[in-house]
C-alpha cells in the first residue's frame, strides 16, 4: 500500500500544474499590457480556421485511411499492393512538400480533369467550365492535409483490426453474418480501443500540421501572427502568443482525448 501511495505521488501531473500557473501568468499579461492584448485579438481570429481546417481535414483523413486499410486487408493481391503502393509513397513525402504539390500541381489537373468530364453539359449550357482559381488555397491546404494523415490512419486502422482475435471472427462467420454486419457488431468495437490511442495522437499532430497552411496564405493563427509581426516586428511578443494559443488547443485536447482513453478502458474493464 505505501509502495502504490508513493507511486501516485510520484504520477500527480506536477507538469500540468506548472503549465497551468503559465498560462495564468501570460492570461494576466494580456489582459494589463495593450501590446499583448492588440497581438492577442489580432492573432485569435486564425483560430476559426485551424478549427475547421483541423476538423475536415481529419475527418476526411479518417475516412479515406480507413477505406485503405480495407483495401489492404481485402483478399485481392492488386487492391492490397496498390494500398501499401499509397502507404509507403504518400509517408516518403515531407507534409509541407505534399501542400505545395497538391495546391499549385495536383489542383490544376484536378481542375482540368472536371473540365474534361463536365465538358458535355458546359457545351450544353448545364454547367459553367471551372477555373484554377475557384479552389480555395484552403480547400488545397485541406486535400494535402487528408492525403498525407490518410497514409498513417490507415496503417492505425491496419493494426487495430488485425488485433482482433481471429477465432472471433470466424465465430462470427459460423454464424452466418455479413461482411458488414461482422465489421459493425465484431471487429469494430474491439479495434477501436487499439486505434483509438494512436488516433487521438494523430488528431492533435493534425492541430500543429495545420499551422502549414500558412505557407499558402490561408489566414490560420500561424498567418495572422506572421502578417502582425512582418509589420509591427514584434516579432517575440506575436509569436509568443502564437505559441500559447497553439498550447491551449493541443494541451487541452491532449488531456480531453486521455480522459475519454481511460473511460473507455474503464467500461471495457467492467
Amino acid at each position: 500500500m505505501a509502495q502504490n501511495g508513493q507511486h501516485i505521488k510520484d504520477d500527480y501531473p506536477w507538469w500540468l500544474v506548472v503549465f497551468i500557473l503559465l498560462g495564468i501568468a501570460i492570461a494576466v499579461a494580456i489582459i494589463v499590457s495593450d501590446l499583448y492584448t492588440q497581438v492577442f485579438f489580432t492573432v485569435v481570429q486564425g483560430v476559426y480556421v485551424t478549427v475547421f481546417v483541423t476538423l475536415v481535414a481529419f475527418a476526411l483523413a479518417v475516412i479515406l485511411g480507413l477505406c485503405i486499410a480495407l483495401l489492404g486487408l481485402s483478399d485481392n493481391i492488386v487492391l492490397r499492393q496498390t494500398a501499401r503502393f499509397y502507404i509507403e509513397v504518400i509517408r516518403g513525402i515531407p507534409m509541407l512538400v505534399l501542400l505545395f504539390y497538391v495546391a499549385f500541381v495536383g489542383a490544376p489537373a484536378i481542375v482540368a480533369l472536371y473540365n474534361t468530364v463536365a465538358a458535355p453539359l458546359v457545351d450544353a449550357g448545364w454547367a459553367k467550365p471551372m477555373l484554377v482559381r475557384d479552389l480555395s488555397l484552403m480547400w488545397r491546404a485541406i486535400i494535402a492535409l487528408m492525403i498525407g494523415y490518410a497514409s498513417f490512419i490507415a496503417e492505425i486502422f491496419r493494426a487495430g483490426i488485425q488485433a482482433v482475435d481471429h477465432g472471433q471472427i470466424e465465430a462470427a462467420k459460423a454464424l452466418g453474418l455479413s461482411r458488414y454486419r461482422r465489421f459493425r457488431h465484431v471487429i469494430a468495437p474491439q479495434a477501436i480501443r487499439v486505434i483509438f490511442p494512436p488516433l487521438s495522437n494523430d488528431f492533435v499532430s493534425m492541430v500543429k500540421d495545420s499551422s502549414l497552411v500558412s505557407v499558402l496564405g490561408v489566414a490560420d493563427i500561424t498567418q495572422m501572427g506572421k502578417v502582425y509581426a512582418s509589420g509591427s516586428f514584434r516579432f517575440f511578443e506575436t509569436y509568443s502568443i502564437v505559441t500559447y494559443i497553439y498550447l491551449i488547443l493541443t494541451v487541452g485536447l491532449s488531456l480531453l482525448l486521455r480522459r475519454v482513453e481511460k473511460r473507455m478502458r474503464k467500461t471495457h474493464e467492467r
